[in-house]
């Protein structure tokens, strides 16, 4: 058992998704003393389950939540600047459905999107002759006109991992694998517990965050001692990763006649990524996992728009995660309000905590800035706000020079294959400099594990992003599950267990 006695944090955050990740770096970036416990890998739950977008919510306009669609557009800018290897723009493609939303309506709600969110770099909505243009080719004859608009593409889980490592950098406590067995309020404080890799701790601090996702009200309820919450709603989000189904680069938005709408995004080159559904979830999270009827439901869907009927044969992957939406009383999933909300409870006589409903990728640094207005409020004023300007690490580059980024360290390490060279930029920016050291091509990489995945990365990733076992570092770290087949999966796991 260690105890640290009197050495007091300002903030303990319960959470290792991007709500709690962000929070953490903001706080540590402005002078508070920070802890952060993750019970499993960082982003292992709602964070690594999006559809990956960075992104207004066009949708979301139709439930007139105005607000969050503003701060949502404003956000994308600064998020690509501030990763430009993990977030890049990505057009999309709405084709007109006839008998559906009218084009006039869609035309209004493009134009308030372009206009709302003080866009600068991202091109404007256009016009597009289905039957000209290339996007028109993988659909069934008969879609004329079309609407192309502006949004982002993010790699969801390393977004997640990037926040926390920039977190840790600025001097951050980071405990992953780690469980909060109990908060207690004593001396004008909390009294945390953790059992973890670690083992056991007892930590103090001036202040908790529950940013505990669909644990949220577990964490009140359990963690914290008390009784009888209820906040949040549950919202299953299923996706399937299908073979390529067309050449070009964009996305589409397509709706569906029962009102939902779903996308269909070029995903690792290889494979196009379709979802996401709108379900109420009752089950215990861990356990979530695509049903088949929503399987049925997004081949039916897709194959009412693609020329390409899709069956089950073309799934070569599923993923489902659980969308922890603040309980607003709405009578649909898909109404259920995306906005977050912030409770604040105690005093800093009595120990503050603030508890974090709701939230999404998009808006994650905006929801720090303003849990760390509350912070303020209860512990004082350290430094300014900040991570408007900040970049994540590997990312301290122009937001349009990837293309000469890459080809400088094409010429600094002229004998490594170029795509492995274009794939650890996507991931790693500049920081793939630290993976690749010394060497000079890919046989100094040592232990090769299927794909381009090499020991040199492996222990980059244990060592410097938390990884621990092949999931977090297959699908996580990096997507080469989709590539890597199982006699190379124990292979990295017997070498992740020689490392212990």
């Amino acid at each position: 058992m260690t105890d640290r006695g009197d050495d007091m944090l300002d903030i303990f955050v319960i959470g290792g998704g991007i709500n709690g990740a962000s929070v953490a770096r903001d706080a540590v970036g402005r002078g508070y003393s920070v802890g952060l416990a993750e019970m499993n890998d960082l982003a292992s739950g709602t964070s690594s389950a999006a559809t990956k977008l960075i992104h207004g919510g066009l949708r979301y306009l139709e439930h007139y939540e105005f607000r969050l669609v503003h701060e949502a557009l404003a956000e994308r800018e600064v998020l690509w600047a501030a990763a430009p290897h993990i977030i890049w723009p990505l057009r999309f493609v709405l084709p007109h459905h006839k008998g559906l939303r009218p084009a006039a309506i869609l035309r209004a709600g493009l134009a308030m999107y372009d206009y709302m969110g003080g866009r600068r770099l991202l091109p404007p909505t256009k016009t597009l002759d289905l039957t000209k243009d290339e996007a028109g080719r993988p659909l069934k004859p008969g879609y004329k006109l079309a609407f192309e608009y502006s949004d982002c593409w993010v790699d969801d889980a390393r977004f997640v991992v990037l926040n926390t490592r920039d977190a840790a950098d600025r001097g951050a406590q980071v405990h992953v694998r780690t469980k909060v067995t109990s908060a207690r309020r004593e001396e004008g404080g909390w009294t945390i517990d953790l059992d973890g890799e670690d083992g056991r701790q007892t930590l103090r601090a001036r202040m908790l965050i529950n940013a505990g996702g669909p644990w949220v009200d577990e964490v009140i309820n359990g963690v914290m001692g008390k009784n009888g919450a209820h906040n949040v709603r549950l919202v299953q989000g299923s996706h399937i990763v299908v073979k390529k189904l067309y050449e070009h680069d964009r996305c589409y938005f397509f709706q569906n006649s029962d009102g939902r709408i779903f996308f269909a995004i070029p995903y690792e080159t290889d494979f196009t990524l379709i979802g996401t559904t709108d379900r109420d979830y009752h089950g215990d999270p861990r356990n979530v996992q695509i049903t088949e009827e929503e399987t049925d439901y997004l081949l039916s869907a897709a194959s009412e728009y693609f020329a390409q009927a899709l069956t089950r044969d073309e799934i070569v992957w599923t993923y489902s995660g659980v969308r922890p939406l603040f309980d607003d009383g709405a009578s649909a999933a898909q109404e259920a309000t995306r906005d977050y909300v912030l409770k604040l409870d105690g005093t800093p006589e009595t120990g503050a905590v603030i508890n974090v409903f709701g939230g999404k990728l998009t808006t994650s640094r905006r929801l720090a800035e303003s849990v760390l207005e509350k912070i303020e409020e209860v512990l004082g004023k350290k430094g300014d706000a900040w991570t408007k300007q900040g970049t994540l690490p590997g990312g301290d580059f122009g937001v349009k020079s990837f293309e000469a980024e890459l080809r400088r360290l094409g010429m600094a390490y002229p004998g490594m294959p170029a795509g492995l060279l274009r794939r650890l930029m996507r991931l790693y920016g500049t920081r793939a400099r630290a993976i690749l050291g010394e060497r000079v091509s890919d046989e100094d990489l040592g232990i090769h594990f299927g794909a381009d995945l090499y020991a040199a990365e492996v222990d980059y990733l244990v060592a410097q992003e938390w990884a621990r076992t092949a999931q977090d570092i297959l699908w996580r770290r990096t997507k080469l599950g989709l590539r890597i087949g199982a006699e190379d999966v124990a292979r990295l796991e017997t070498y992740l267990g020689s490392r212990t």
